[in-house]
């Protein structure tokens, strides 16, 4: 399934960027729109994307900056959540037409999700996130030494220089590494789509503005805001599946989540790894189907 098939490819203007979006269903009565984590692009909602379009929705996937063919700005603060948030408010002023807003998201993503709605950027109908944990629970997580450990890579992406010029070696080999690491099922992880994230990698630019991520949540103030002691509940119906095998993100984080959603329902899906929506899609399509049907 190549990202061709999956819709139409287009650069739309937003915040003053410039996203490379791929847009499927068009004329839906609702939108969805659908926020990728690192290192990946659009193409890890290859799977999704059908089901969407099936279920009456418009979806909306870009490739956040950074990524891909979209704006790469050059400062690391420009990777502040507070400009990632921008980024979502402007695609959905620009596609929801005044239809509800379904904001699904993995990983990066997901993160920038969370901020978002726990912040109310923009009114939303449902939240659904894939394997990352609410900015509250990953904060209180890295006082832990058991995911201080898992986490060791984002103090790595703090060196200069150094984590890109390691990820494009070899034609950015170490990209494809981090897939085939992670999945416990590689069966969705072939050498053509591997290829797809190694070549994204490599468009100039584009490594250091995904590390930028990194360094900017950990130089940055923004994430501050969405501590347990400062964030205002998020009243949006939200739905978390989950990976139990996620090498990066212990499972404890899917727990401890009072006073942060108010309507919140949690999958988890045993022998899955972080690449959830990868590499388990039938399941967490029939979930996702379930509950955005209800």
């Amino acid at each position: 399934m190549s990202p061709n098939t999956l819709g139409d490819t287009i650069f739309v203007e937003a915040n003053g960027q410039r996203f490379e979006t791929l847009i499927a269903g068009k004329g839906g009565r609702k939108l969805a729109m659908l926020l990728h984590g690192f290192p990946e692009s659009n193409y890890s909602w290859r799977f999704q994307i059908p089901l969407l379009v099936k279920l009456g929705y418009e979806v909306w996937a870009p490739n956040l900056r950074g990524y891909g063919h979209s704006s790469k700005p050059p400062s690391m603060q420009d990777y502040a959540i507070e400009h990632l948030m921008a980024d979502v408010a402007h695609l959905i002023d620009l596609a929801s037409e005044g239809r509800p807003v379904t904001l699904i998201a993995h990983d990066w993503g997901a993160l920038i999700a969370w901020a978002f709605a726990a912040s109310n950027q923009r009114p939303l109908e449902r939240l659904v996130i894939l394997n990352v944990p609410h900015p509250a629970r990953l904060a209180e997580g890295l006082r832990t030494w058991p995911q201080l450990k898992k986490s060791w890579y984002v103090f790595f992406f703090q060196l200069p220089w150094l984590p890109e010029r390691l990820m494009a070696a070899g034609g950015a080999q170490a990209i494809g590494r981090a897939f085939s690491a992670l999945a416990m099922d590689q069966t969705n992880f072939g050498p053509e789509v591997l290829q797809v994230y190694r070549d994204n990698a490599l468009i100039p630019g584009a490594l250091t503005a995904m590390v930028n991520y990194y360094r900017a949540a950990a130089q940055s103030t923004g994430f501050r805001n969405f501590t347990r002691d400062k964030v205002s509940p998020i009243t949006v119906p939200t739905l978390m599946i989950w990976g139990e095998e996620d090498l990066a993100l212990g499972v404890e984080l899917t727990d401890g989540y009072e006073g942060l959603v108010q309507d919140f329902t949690l999958v988890r899906l045993k022998g899955v790894g972080h690449w959830v929506q990868q590499e388990a899609p039938q399941a967490v399509n029939t979930h996702l189907e379930a509950w955005l049907s209800t």
